[in-house]
Order: structure tokens, then sequence, then C-alpha cells
């Protein structure tokens, strides 16, 4: 299970796979110097709400990864959430396409 923080105020925990994806997604908005809304929904021990946060590019974003392995991208995933990230609602969790259908990416091309 990864952690991603925010502003060393805001916490979600994502497993390691997911927040992968998010920290590739996120990075290349931020590079692009690109503003979103990114939203998760809240795990049930913190009241099991949803919770939002306005992401920039002097954004302070820490993402701590429990495994020791980075795992293979799937870019059908990446494309449907940076899809999420260029809507009005901003970037949210979206389920993983199957892998037999999408290619993998490095994390290098980050």
């Amino acid at each position: 299970m990864g952690k991603l923080q925010f502003e060393g105020l805001v916490k979600a925990d994502f497993d390691d796979r997911t927040l992968a994806h998010l920290q590739f997604v996120i990075g290349q908005k931020l590079q692009r110097g690109e503003t979103f809304f990114f939203s998760w929904r809240d795990d049930s021990s913190i009241g099991d709400g949803r919770s939002t946060i306005w992401l920039h590019p002097g954004s302070v974003l820490y993402f701590k990864f429990y495994g020791s392995r980075t795992p293979p991208l799937n870019r059908a995933w990446i494309e449907a959430l940076m899809y999420t990230a260029n809507s009005a609602r901003g970037l949210y969790v979206v389920p993983e396409p199957a892998a037999a259908h999408s290619e993998k990416v490095s994390l290098e091309a980050h």
C-alpha cells in the first residue's frame, strides 16, 4: 500500500500499482504547467467520504511506495486517467483496463 502526501498535510493511501500510474499522470500534467483537481474516495476509517485537492506546478507531493519494484505501467490505464485529468471534474481513479489489451510503458518516459 503506497501513500500520496500533498503539501505535508493531506495523505491518501493507494496500492503501489495505482500510485505508480497516478505519479506518471500527475507528473506529465505538472511538467506541462497544467493545474487540475485530483479526487479520491476516503477510507472508511476516516469517514468514507471523498477528498479533492487542487494540483499546480508548485505543489509539493511525496509518493511513498512500499514495494521495492516499480510496476510496469499500462498505457491504456494512463490514457484513461489522463482523460479524467483533462476533464472539468479532474483526475480520479478509474478501473484498470485488461492488461491483455494494453501496451506497457516505462517510467523512464516520465
